[in-house]
């Protein structure tokens, strides 16, 4: 594909970015790792508003459905050593700038979603650990939570927090995380050092949640998306945690195996995204070491390929968007500071 590359802003550190519907128009936000800002920008890239200066430590951030700008985020996970102070935050816009306050403190929670089914709406928090006393420790595992979102949050505040329940514990390194609707499901996926795990539900009138295992590798992220066309998503993963290795696994009788294998190492892979780019669908996946490369890996007529739209950036997190005349990936290339906006169209690889 041939890129346009913008860029669009500095922010240290940069790392979480979401797309906000606010005022009949639609956004994306950016947010810092570390301390520092939350910011909001149109889709053509223009700076629109700063959210907050800080606290930042944000890895997630996810709208409200059904809201104008209102949504959840994460604050104070600044590092794996440094989550304790974690928490879930819930941001309004108002006359006199954008409100935070405090809606759940969960210690160590790194992402977090919103999934509904049948007209209900859940909340599904994802903690990387569950304790921790020194540097690099990893002795408690992560957990899984969930809790309805109440259909009102006007009463969310630091002591009328949301509650949540476990729905699955023992998932060491439990980092990655996205959704995905299978089989008309909006559902939830996760992966730890447990392997990658979905998510399902329930249905209306129903309490329990169905939980399956899709593989044991250990894994940092994964996404989905129908490179080869048939009709069932490939999910593509990451592992190990924060690892360099990028495997493409396709469903055959019931499980999902190992069909590609990328032949070099991406070290610390981590900016992940599945879907449609160009009418192709494909996985954008960014690595921040080594040659620190934004890829897009699809399914050409000689099989699985990854094509590189930027060199030595290093992306934590990466989305692509569409408006009606142009289509775009929206990079926090956090190893240099640097947000990037690439407009892309039909052509031979070239980065201008």
């Amino acid at each position: 594909m041939k890129v346009k590359k913008k860029v669009i802003g500095n922010l240290e550190k940069c790392y979480s970015i979401a797309p906000l519907s606010y005022h009949g128009k639609d956004y994306m936000l950016v947010a810092a790792e570390k301390v520092n800002q939350c910011r909001l920008y149109d889709l053509d890239g223009k700076l629109a508003d700063v959210i907050w200066e800080g606290p930042g430590g944000t890895m997630s951030m996810v709208q409200i459905p059904g809201t104008d700008g209102i949504f959840l985020a994460t604050q104070r996970f600044y590092s794996p050593n440094d989550s304790k102070e974690a928490k879930i935050v819930l941001v309004s816009p108002g006359e006199s700038g954008w409100s935070v306050r405090t809606a759940a403190k969960l210690p160590f929670v790194h992402r977090f979603d919103i999934i509904t089914r049948d007209g209900i709406s859940y909340v599904i928090a994802c903690t990387l650990k569950s304790g921790h006393e020194y540097k690099e420790d990893w002795r408690s595992p992560g957990k899984v939570y969930v809790c309805r979102l109440p259909e009102n949050m006007d009463a969310i505040d630091e002591n009328h927090s949301l509650i949540f329940t476990v729905l699955k514990e023992g998932m060491f390194k439990n980092h990655g995380y996205c959704k995905a609707a299978m089989e008309g499901i909006e559902c939830a996926f996760t992966a730890s050092n447990e392997g990658v795990f979905q998510f399902i539900p329930p249905a209306a009138g129903e309490d329990a949640w169905v939980i399956r295992q899709l593989t044991d590798q250990p894994s940092s992220d994964m996404a989905f998306a129908d490179m080869d066309g048939d009709g069932e998503p490939e999910m593509l993963t990451i592992s190990p945690f924060h690892g360099d290795t990028v495997r493409i696994l396709k469903k055959q009788n019931g499980q999902y195996r190992t069909v590609y294998t990328y032949e070099k190492p991406a070290e610390f892979a981590h900016g992940i995204w599945g879907g449609d780019i160009l009418g192709k669908q494909g996985v954008l996946v960014g690595h921040r070491k080594g040659e620190r490369n934004l890829m897009f890996f699809t399914c050409g007529e000689e099989g699985y390929e990854a094509e590189i739209i930027d060199r030595n950036v290093g992306p934590a997190n990466v989305l692509s968007y569409q408006t009606e005349e142009k289509s775009y990936i929206l990079s926090a290339n956090r190893e240099i500071n640097e947000i990037a906006l690439y407009e892309v169209e039909e052509g031979e690889t070239t980065v201008i």
